[in-house]
């Protein structure tokens, strides 16, 4: 089931999901220095914009490979695998 975040996501832009990605990371960071210098009321609140950084770089992301063509799509697999045998 997707949570509301991710369906609100899917109805962004490409260029509104990068903006909101740029002002999500000034946050974070923001917060990180405010909880290091002061501490914050809720650090909870750290987890919860790294976790939303995360879901705007996985739809990004998501959007990128929707894009690909099949050629671009079979390269990535071949470097997948060789990966996956690497590590074996």
């Amino acid at each position: 089931m997707a949570t509301k975040k991710f369906n609100e996501l899917q109805n962004f832009s490409d260029e509104e999901l990068i903006n909101e990605l740029k002002e999500t990371k000034t946050e974070f960071d923001s917060l990180k220095f405010d909880h290091t210098v002061t501490g914050l009321e809720n650090p909870l609140r750290i987890r919860m914009m790294r976790r939303d950084i995360a879901r705007l770089n996985t739809e990004i992301r998501r959007r990128e490979l929707v894009n690909y063509t099949e050629e671009q799509l079979n390269k990535r697999d071949k470097i997948r695998l060789r990966r996956k045998l690497k590590n074996k």
